[in-house]
């Protein structure tokens, strides 16, 4: 791979702006410090994390934050992958590449390259949100998926005293999808005395999560929808099939659906081919692809999905050919 002269310069942070006093903000994160502790890392910030750790692999050296370096050379590129402050709130002289992980939906941001003609691309996390966001944005908005670290999600040797993880990522009426989904799964695993254990999202650890794969032999994996979905990918990169509901339909964000966005198809499983697992899209063809599925899992190689299209090598190497589009088109 021909490196580029020089590294890439990256920008993120988390919003956090004074609540009561001038520059409070400093001292209230020390104060959350001390009370719970380092905070873990959310979905936003692993983009950034699991895309420098790709660039590690591939030998492409960067910067992080490095505020003073970007303002002395405006002619380079600033990568500004979250959150949208970090544009909207400094003046940037810079071509910027800007995402993934901003914000949702051009509404937000209608006149984006109006207002910063020097935005480059929208970077947005998964080929549907991509079709959603072009009416606005044009060919701009470029589809660009963070990769998985498969040295950390492999396969486990534990023996399986489970047939399924039920992994429980439903955001929305989750009552009333208690009663159309998951009760009617729940009833024809028991009726066929299959053993299951669950785990819900935003309520486990990475460890929590890895401990109970290594004792299931397949997930079912239950979410409205995904841009990316980087914990079903985690999931396949451990080899563990995945049942996956797939209803389709509309956008469900009650923030934007549906007095804002109203669009349709969205995916749960954006990233997937036949040798993940197999998808339903409710309870009414539960019981028939749970069959299905049962009769063919010996078949399913779902690592060798990920390690072909999804490791942290092959995106950071995705990112560096959007970036290097965006140089050429500087030059």
């Amino acid at each position: 791979m021909e490196l580029l002269i020089k590294p890439l310069n990256f920008f993120y942070e988390e919003p956090d702006p004074d609540r009561w006093f001038k520059y409070d903000r400093y001292l209230r994160k020390i104060i959350r410090r001390i009370i719970r502790g380092r905070s873990r890392p959310g979905g936003v910030m692993m983009i950034a994390i699991n895309l420098m750790k790709g660039l590690d692999k591939i030998n492409m050296p960067y910067r992080f934050n490095d505020y003073n370096y970007i303002k002395k050379h405006p002619e380079e590129i600033a990568c500004i992958i979250g959150k949208p402050q970090v544009l909207f709130e400094k003046k940037w002289p810079n071509p910027v590449i800007f995402g993934a992980g901003i914000y949702s939906h051009p509404v937000e941001c209608p006149d984006l390259f109006d207002r910063y003609p020097n935005v480059k691309r929208f970077l947005v996390p998964g080929d549907w949100m991509r079709d959603m966001c072009q009416p606005f944005y044009g060919d701009k908005v470029v589809s660009w998926p963070v990769g998985i670290d498969t040295n950390h999600w492999q396969p486990g040797n534990t023996g399986k005293t489970f047939d399924f993880l039920i992994y429980d990522k439903i955001r929305w009426n989750h009552p009333e999808q208690e009663i159309e989904i998951i009760d009617p799964i729940i009833k024809t695993l028991d009726q066929q005395k299959i053993r299951y254990q669950f785990i819900k999202y935003g309520n486990y650890t990475h460890q929590e999560l890895m401990d109970k794969l290594r004792v299931s032999k397949a997930v079912i994996f239950l979410c409205e929808h995904e841009t990316q979905g980087s914990a079903y990918q985690q999931i396949l990169a451990t080899n563990t099939p995945i049942l996956a509901w797939d209803r389709g339909g509309f956008w469900q964000d009650p923030y934007y659906y549906p007095h804002k966005v109203t669009y349709q198809p969205v995916s749960s499983v954006p990233y997937w081919d036949e040798r993940c697992g197999i998808k339903f899209t409710g309870a009414i063809d539960f019981k028939d692809k749970l069959t299905l599925f049962l009769n063919t899992m010996d078949k399913f190689k779902p690592r060798d999905y990920i390690m072909e299209n999804l490791t942290l090598e092959i995106c950071a190497e995705k990112y560096l050919q959007i970036y290097r589009q965006v140089q050429q088109e500087l030059t």
